[in-house]
C-alpha cells in the first residue's frame, strides 16, 4: 500500500472522513432498494398482469444478482480506483433504476432491478474497504456505526418507505422518488471523492467466476422458491446443485491460492474473529428478514392493517436501529464489544421469544415494543461486530472480507425468508389437514416460526461470549 494511503488516518483521527460519508449516503440510497418493492407485489400484479409468483422475482432477481455479483468485487475493486469504482456503481444503478421507472412490461422492469443489483453489489464492499484503510483503529467503532444506518436500516426502512410512497401513487413512483436523489448523490460524490490507493493489475479466473454465479445464485434461487411456496423438489434440487458449485469454487479457491491469484482469497476465514463475526452477522441478518417477512403477513393478513398502517407501525424499530449506530459505535471504542454484543444478542432472542407469543388481540403496542427492542439488539450488536471482524483482517484482505460479508449477507436473507415461510407454511398445513380454521392455523404457523428464528438466534448469544473486547494483537 502506498505511503499516502498509510498516512491518511492518522491525518483523519477523531473525524469521519469525507470519502466515508458519501459511500455511506450512496450506500443508503442503493441498498434501501433491496426491500423497497416488498409492499408493491398486489399494486404489480394489478398494472403488469402477472401472478403473486411471477411479481416476487421483482425482490428475488435483486437478491439473486447480489449474491452473484459480489464475489466478483474483490478482485473488481483492486483493479480500479475508488472514483471509478464509485462512478462504474452508481451509473449503473441509474441505469436499472430509469429503466424500471419506465418499464413497459414486467420483463422489463425484471431487467431493470437485475442492473439495480449488479450496482448495489459494488457499493458496501467498496465502503467497507474504504472505511477500513482509511479509519483509523481507535475511530472505527464510531465510523462503522455510520455504516450500520446503510447496511442494516436501510432494508429495514425499505418496506415502510414503499408503504408511504404507494399511498400517493403507482409502483413507478418507486423508482421516480429514488432517481433524482441517486442522481445527486452521484455528482456531489464524484466532486468530493479523491483516490486513496493505486489500483493493481492482476489476472480474473473466469471458471471461478462462473462457480461463484452458479454456485452463491443458485443457492438464493433454490431458497428463494421455498420462500414463495413453490413445490420443495425443486427447490432442494437447485440448492444442492447450488452447494455443489459453492464446494468447487472453495476447492478452486484453495487451489489458486497457492500457484495464483484467488477470486475470493478464503485466507480471510483463517482469522478466527472474522469467522466469528461471520457466524453472528449471517444469523442476525438472517432474524432481521425472517422477522421482516412474519410480521407484515401477520399485520396484515390476520390484524387487517394496510401497508402504509403496517410500516408506519415497524418505522420505529428501524429508526431506532439507524439512530443509535452511531452512539453504540462511540461505546464500543471506548469499552470495546463486549458490553453491546452480549446484551445486544440477548435483547434479540427476548424479542423473537416474545413475537411467539402473537394472537389475534396482541396490542399494538406490544408487536411495536418487541420489534423495536428486536432492531435495538441487532444494533447493538452489528456495528461491533462489523468493526471486530474487518479489523481482525490484514490490508490486503479488505475486500475480500467485505465480499464475503456481503454474499453471506444475502444468503442469509433468501435462507431466513425460506425457513420462516416453510415453518408456516408446513404447520398452517398439517393444521388445516387437521380440521383447524385458516386463521388459527397460520397464526399457529407464525408463532412456530419465530420459535425456530429464536433457537437459531440462542447461537448469537453463545458466540458473543467468546467474542474478544477488541482484536487481538494476534490478529490486528
Amino acid at each position: 500500500m502506498p505511503s499516502a494511503v498509510q498516512e491518511r488516518p492518522a491525518a483523519q483521527a477523531g473525524r469521519t472522513p469525507v470519502v466515508v460519508r458519501l459511500l455511506v449516503l450512496a450506500t443508503f440510497v442503493v441498498i434501501l432498494n433491496e426491500t423497497l418493492m416488498l409492499n408493491a407485489i398486489p399494486r404489480l400484479m394489478d398494472s403488469l398482469h402477472v401472478t403473486e409468483q411471477a411479481a416476487q422475482w421483482v425482490s428475488t432477481a435483486f437478491m439473486l444478482t447480489m449474491a452473484a455479483v459480489i464475489p466478483v468485487t474483490g478482485w473488481f475493486l483492486q483493479r480500479v480506483t475508488i472514483r471509478q469504482a464509485y462512478a462504474i456503481a452508481m451509473g449503473v444503478f441509474l441505469v436499472g433504476t430509469a429503466l424500471s421507472a419506465v418499464a413497459p412490461s414486467f420483463a422489463v422492469l425484471l431487467l431493470g432491478r437485475i442492473v439495480q443489483a449488479s450496482g448495489t453489489a459494488v457499493m458496501m464492499p467498496l465502503l467497507m474497504t474504504t472505511l477500513m484503510t482509511v479509519v483509523p483503529e481507535q475511530d472505527r467503532g464510531r465510523v462503522m456505526g455510520n455504516v450500520t444506518l446503510a447496511i442494516s436500516v436501510a432494508p429495514a426502512l425499505g418496506p415502510a418507505v414503499s408503504g408511504l410512497i404507494l399511498q400517493v401513487g403507482s409502483w413507478r413512483l418507486l423508482f421516480v422518488a429514488v432517481l433524482p436523489i441517486a442522481a445527486l448523490v452521484t455528482l456531489f460524490g464524484l466532486r468530493k471523492l479523491h483516490n486513496i490507493s493505486e489500483p493493481q493489475v492482476s489476472s480474473i479466473d473466469w471458471l471461478s467466476v462462473a462457480l461463484a454465479a452458479l454456485g452463491f445464485g443458485g443457492l438464493v434461487y433454490g431458497l428463494s422458491l421455498f420462500g414463495e411456496g413453490e413445490a420443495i423438489g425443486p427447490g432442494l434440487g437447485i440448492v444442492a446443485a447450488g452447494i455443489a458449485a459453492i464446494t468447487a469454487f472453495v476447492l478452486r479457491q484453495l487451489k489458486l491460492q497457492r500457484t495464483g491469484v484467488p477470486l475470493l482469497d478464503l485466507r480471510a476465514l483463517a482469522h478466527r474473529t472474522y469467522g466469528l463475526s461471520l457466524v453472528l452477522m449471517s444469523i442476525g441478518f438472517l432474524a432481521m428478514l425472517g422477522s421482516m417477512i412474519l410480521l407484515p403477513l401477520y399485520l396484515q393478513n390476520l390484524r387487517g392493517l394496510s401497508p402504509l398502517r403496517t410500516g408506519l407501525l415497524l418505522m420505529p424499530g428501524g429508526l431506532a436501529m439507524g439512530l443509535l449506530g452511531p452512539t453504540v459505535g462511540k461505546v464500543f471504542d471506548r469499552f470495546g464489544s463486549r458490553p453491546l454484543v452480549l446484551p445486544g444478542s440477548i435483547g434479540m432472542v427476548l424479542a423473537l421469544g416474545g413475537l411467539t407469543q402473537v394472537s389475534a388481540t396482541m396490542p399494538y403496542w406490544q408487536v411495536l415494543g418487541l420489534h423495536a427492542l428486536l432492531m435495538v439488539g441487532l444494533a447493538a450488536t452489528f456495528t461491533p461486530v462489523f468493526t471486530l471482524g474487518m479489523g481482525a483482517l490484514p490490508p490486503h484482505l479488505y475486500s475480500h472480507g467485505s465480499s464475503m460479508l456481503g454474499t453471506l449477507q444475502q444468503v442469509s436473507a433468501a435462507f431466513g425468508t425460506a425457513l420462516v415461510v416453510t415453518v408456516m407454511s408446513a404447520r398452517a398445513g398439517d393444521l388445516a389437514a387437521d380440521g383447524v380454521a385458516a386463521e388459527p392455523a397460520q397464526l399457529s404457523g407464525m408463532t412456530l416460526a419465530f420459535g425456530t428464528v429464536a433457537a437459531l438466534a440462542l447461537v448469537t448469544v453463545v458466540v458473543a461470549a467468546i467474542l474478544p473486547r477488541r482484536v487481538p494483537s494476534a490478529e490486528a
